[in-house]
């Protein structure tokens, strides 16, 4: 059984309303999947910003561990040790 990790969320300004105003979210999670059913339960919009109605992370959102992408790692399974840090990046476009 794997012990849950205490990580840090790194919450971009623009869905800090998501979540009280917080920039940073302590959490404990043994992996991004379980990061983000805790997100679901806890901070639900802010859910809905990163993941789409099937649960998949949405197209224009990246996570990254650290800084590696996880898509880059084990993707939602990629496990956490405590200390680490989710950043929510979302995609940023325009003219």
């Amino acid at each position: 059984m794997t012990r849950d990790a205490t990580i840090t969320i790194l919450v971009p300004a623009a869905l800090r309303a998501c979540c009280g105003g917080a920039s940073e979210l302590p959490l404990s999670a043994p992996s991004v999947h379980a990061v983000l059913e805790e997100l679901e339960k806890t901070y639900p919009s802010l859910y809905r910003s990163i993941c789409d109605e099937t649960g998949k992370v949405r197209r224009h959102v990246n996570l990254f561990v650290n800084t590696s992408h996880v898509r880059d790692r084990q993707g939602l399974d990629t496990a956490l040790a405590p200390g680490d840090v989710i950043t929510i990046l979302p995609a940023v476009s325009g003219g």
